[in-house]
């Protein structure tokens, strides 16, 4: 992955304090300041401030008798959110291979980031010699297509609002905004959005959005296919297939009780584990 370039201004106690929390992350055993700092070229007095505000923070912890530092469970919990969405798109890495097989469609999970953009992190592809190409990590607007109308439906923004947000978006075929509107309605009512080529023509794509125990959108299922392989009824079963999946996706991240989630058709599970 290419590294972002450095911003022009760098603030230099928190890249000390960054390198200190790295350092200490990648030891087997609790170190003293005097080593911490020469091991990291840093002044020992500069360093033992760092380590002293890095506790205050419980992002490490201090051993009074050892006089040593070592990481906290802060850390773990900074890490927390992260580490629970990469188990979730472990958890739908199976759903999303049978629901490509099924639908002979490319199936992928878009996850929500903090600036009105969700980010492709996992898919499936089907078996169909003609299929349209995606790659992990790929970027979209966060409204725009099936998914788009799925995040609008729980965004909680008003209708001037999400007007502005569709206004700088760019669509091959793009509805009326109230078209679009009746839309996001629709998955309201039935949990799932298609989109009839209007982001990208000739391409249908289908969407159900996983929710947090707040009702927010976190992330999405996509399907997406060609508009000539989709029929009326093949649509409808497909919309259903993501909803419910995406409905036990959305109860287990909210804490909900689902029986078996993720484990029902134990021989399906087996057949698609790596």
């Amino acid at each position: 992955m290419t590294q972002p370039s450095p911003p022009e201004k760098l603030v230099g106690a928190l890249s000390s304090g960054l390198k200190v929390l790295r350092y200490l992350s990648q030891t087997s055993t609790p170190l003293g300041v005097t080593r911490i700092a020469k091991d990291l070229g840093l002044n020992s007095s500069t360093c033992f401030n760092l380590l002293k505000t890095l506790v205050h923070e419980r992002l490490i912890t201090f051993d009074e008798a050892t006089k040593t530092y070592s990481i906290g469970l802060g850390l773990v919990e900074l890490a927390k959110g992260s580490l629970e969405k990469a188990s979730y798109a472990r958890l739908m890495r199976p759903h999303l291979l049978e629901l490509a097989e099924r639908h002979n469609s490319t199936i992928t999970l878009w996850q929500r980031t903090g600036s009105d953009r969700v980010v492709l992190v996992d898919l499936a592809d089907s078996g169909s010699p003609m299929r349209i190409h995606m790659s992990i990590g790929q970027r979209l607007p966060m409204y725009i297509a099936a998914l788009g109308r799925c995040m609008a439906a729980h965004s909680g923004l008003t209708p001037n609002e999400l007007r502005s947000k569709l206004s700088g978006l760019r669509w091959q075929d793009g509805p009326s905004f109230e078209v679009y509107m009746q839309e996001v309605e629709k998955v309201r009512e039935r949990g799932y959005a298609i989109d009839h080529g209007n982001y990208v023509r000739g391409v249908i794509t289908a969407s159900s959005p996983i929710l947090n125990s707040q009702r927010q959108p976190v992330m999405a299922v996509s399907a997406v296919g060609f508009a000539s392989q989709f029929s009326d009824s093949a649509l409808k079963s497909l919309g259903e297939d993501l909803r419910n999946r995406c409905e036990e996706a959305s109860a287990a991240i909210s804490g909900g009780i689902v029986t078996q989630i993720y484990t029902a058709r134990s021989e399906e599970e087996e057949k698609y584990a790596y």
